[in-house]
């Protein structure tokens, strides 16, 4: 409970702190205001309260591997923005000494700990692996079709998809070995400064897009009477991942509702019951929002009428941490669609314990 108490209460002091910190840094970095203008200094205050949120979620689950992926992946990001690992490691050791000022034992103990860690981090050299390779199925078409996006030619990168699918290819194919790759392409290339936000923006609105044309080609297949309700917690953005999951489960004949981004708890748990769900799958891509994950899980848990419903999640900070679905209290996780689709169907079948679907999964 403690670990819990001193993530929840990190949570809230992180916009205090933030801004705390930020003036500490900008006190013993003067240069930074001639380095980066005012704008640099607003986004050094929201950096700090990532940074922060990141870290209370992290002890709050007891996941130190989140915090330090996080900061490895900061690294990175603000490499492209000119901003240093010795500048990170001010901000990380400025955030240690307001968490010494701020917090009591064993709380203060918790969170210094996996800060620790963090700072660790930016010491260490960084390797940015390519999500796309020709030796991947379609990692050829996969490669064209991101370079068409990245030049604004949106009907020769559906070409692409078009000509692979009358060639036999599957939609399944084309959701797992071109769709996702190039979308974890596209963040690591925004993450790098390769590409703009802009760019990041049509990208993927494109590639909705065109999941959105392909519906014609495989809403035909039976209904096998399983539902689910699949939905992102709180103001996620990152919704591409969950409509083709969603469409996956539709393909194996379920019937599905997407509520996708930014719908209440109270409307996920009102679908739940109105749609009689069967499964309800829950995306999470910023760590910060696990909390929020947790919040809705137990609040389908304390409703009579559906506490039966199975819990799946999946999402960046679950990838992360393999053992992370049991912290938040859900039924399962699956790393992808079609992992999904077996596991659900597995957990549809007889009662399954935790343990066992883990096995499942693994």
């Amino acid at each position: 409970m403690s670990h819990r108490e001193a993530g929840e209460r990190l949570l809230q002091d992180a916009g205090i702190l933030a801004e705390k910190i930020t003036e500490m840094q900008y006190r013993l970095q003067p240069d930074l205001m001639e380095r980066f203008g005012p704008i640099g200094k607003i986004r050094t205050k929201q950096d700090s309260q990532y940074s922060l949120s990141y870290l209370a979620e992290s002890v709050l689950v007891k996941s130190p591997s989140l915090f330090t992926h996080y900061i490895s992946w900061l690294k990175v990001l603000l490499a492209g923005y000119q901003v240093s690992a010795e500048d990170l490691g001010l901000n990380l050791k400025l955030i240690k000494e307001a968490l010494y000022e701020e917090f009591e034992e064993p709380h203060r103990t918790f969170l210094l700990e996996y800060l620790e860690m963090g700072i660790d981090v930016t010491k260490e050299l960084e390797t940015q692996t390519n999500f796309i390779h020709a030796s991947m199925p379609y990692g050829l078409e996969a490669k064209a079709y991101l370079q068409y996006l990245l030049d604004n030619q949106r009907r020769e990168a559906f070409d692409i998809i078009e000509s692979e699918l009358d060639a036999g290819a599957s939609i399944r194919d084309i959701y797992r070995y071109i769709f996702q790759p190039v979308q974890y392409e596209i963040g690591r290339l925004w993450q790098q400064g390769q590409i703009s936000v802009g760019q990041e923006h049509f990208c993927t609105a494109a590639t909705q897009s065109f999941i959105s044309r392909l519906y014609s080609r495989w809403m035909i297949g039976p209904n096998q009477g399983k539902k689910l309700v699949a939905a992102c917690v709180g103001s996620e953005q990152h919704e591409v991942g969950l409509r083709m999951l969603t469409d996956v489960f539709e393909m194996e004949g379920w019937d599905t509702y997407y509520l996708g981004a930014n719908v209440p708890n109270g409307s996920i748990v009102e679908a739940i019951k109105h749609h009689e769900s069967d499964v309800v799958a829950i995306s999470v891509t910023m760590t910060y929002h696990l909390h929020l994950a947790r919040e809705l899980i137990e609040r389908i848990r304390d409703h009579a009428e559906i506490a039966h419903v199975k819990v799946m999640v999946g999402g960046y900070p679950f990838n992360i941490d393999k053992d992370l679905w049991r912290t938040v209290g859900a039924d399962g996780y699956a790393p992808g669609a079609d992992e999904a689709v077996a596991i659900a169907e597995r957990m549809l079948i007889s009662p399954v314990s935790l343990d066992n679907v883990s096995k499942v999964i693994e």
